[in-house]
């Protein structure tokens, strides 16, 4: 099955095709005007394809021979001809550019409708390889997501991977950039620029514009680990780091990372690795994991626990939690199991 055209695709066939009708009128009144004046006195070939060229072209150069009244007839046939070619390629020309310029207006207009609409949505910070990766872990997830990119090049090889990319083509250093991408009701933030200190510019506007937001963040420098901690994010990212204990993890626990995988990035998966958070007026508000039975009624395992950070809970992270491990608002569930599972538990802890 062939994929989908874009508008930027029908455009351009578009203006293929007219182009090709004109390319096509110019073939037809060259080959006519060649045979027309070869069927006069003294016109060989090269004279008259010579003639045919400088007379649609308006060149006005001398006839290559004296004309009578049947060479003057299809001269000035061909002139009016030419000059019909010339005005329709000006006008072609023309209609490009100014189609386009519209077209790139009405797609950013459709595209800023559509993000003023978005709530709960996550902001990727720059569309190179790691800001395309996690734009694809986002989709795969059915997450909705804006991107904000200021290099046009790699806007236009996002729209290619993504018809439906929602992107604010301006510099995310910038606070109306990410006001733009409405931070104001976004629940999560990726920035992962090229240079740390931009990465730490969008950190610190991000957390002055939204307080509460999650805000990731990636740091090639070990150095500025903390700095991205100071100025506002969650969670800061390292590839140098992350992708060494990794490699060492592959080497001293291959099944593990391998089950780690599969759980948590196949996209074929039987088995899911998902966190699940309890809401106020959560029916399993206070209760227990006994009293729960989450096991019991939708077949999935409770990994993990963590409470909400407030004064007089512990925030930290309960590993295999025992039936006596009390549910409360706020907490965070990391269980698995497969997706049909997953969304039952979330439609009752919802209820």
């Amino acid at each position: 099955m062939s994929p989908a055209l874009t508008p930027g695709d029908l455009q351009m066939n578009r203006f293929r095709r007219r182009f090709a009708w004109l390319f096509g009128g110019a073939a037809i009144l060259v080959v006519v005007g060649t045979l027309g004046f070869l069927t006069l006195p003294e016109y060989d070939l090269s004279d008259a394809f010579y003639m045919t060229v400088i007379t649609l072209s308006a060149v006005g150069y001398e006839e290559v021979h004296d004309l009578q009244t049947g060479g003057r007839i299809l001269a000035a046939f061909l002139i009016g001809g030419g000059l019909t070619l010339l005005g329709v390629w000006f006008a072609l020309v023309t209609s490009v550019i100014v189609e386009m310029d519209l077209a790139h207006v009405f797609l950013t207009r459709r595209t800023m409708k559509k993000i003023d609409m978005l709530k709960d949505h996550y902001i990727v910070c720059g569309a190179g390889r790691t800001g395309r990766q996690v734009a694809r872990e986002l989709q795969a997830a059915g997450k909705e997501f804006v991107i904000v990119e200021r290099d046009a090049e790699r806007v236009g090889a996002l729209r290619e991977e993504f018809p439906d990319l929602l992107v604010v083509e301006a510099d995310a250093t910038n606070d109306e950039s990410l006001v733009k991408a409405r931070i104001g009701t976004a629940a999560g933030l990726v920035t992962c620029l090229s240079a740390d200190t931009d990465n730490l510019f969008v950190c610190l506007s991000a957390r002055d514009l939204q307080p509460g937001l999650t805000i990731v963040a990636r740091a090639y420098n070990e150095q500025t680990l903390q700095k991205l901690y100071v100025a506002g994010a969650d969670h800061v990212v390292s590839p140098n780091l992350s992708g060494g204990m990794r490699m060492a993890a592959m080497l001293l626990q291959p099944q593990v990372v391998s089950f780690l995988d599969i759980a948590t990035r196949s996209e074929n998966l039987d088995l899911r690795l998902e966190e699940v958070h309890v809401p106020e007026g959560s029916a399993f508000k206070e209760q227990t994991l006994a009293e729960a039975r989450i096991p019991n009624k939708t077949g999935l395992i409770v990994i993990a626990a963590k409470h909400a950070d407030t004064p007089g809970r512990d925030g930290q992270w309960v590993y295999n939690p025992g039936p006596e491990h009390r549910i409360l608002p706020g907490d965070v569930l990391i269980v698995m199991g497969r997706e049909e599972q997953i969304d039952l538990l979330t439609r009752s802890v919802q209820a």
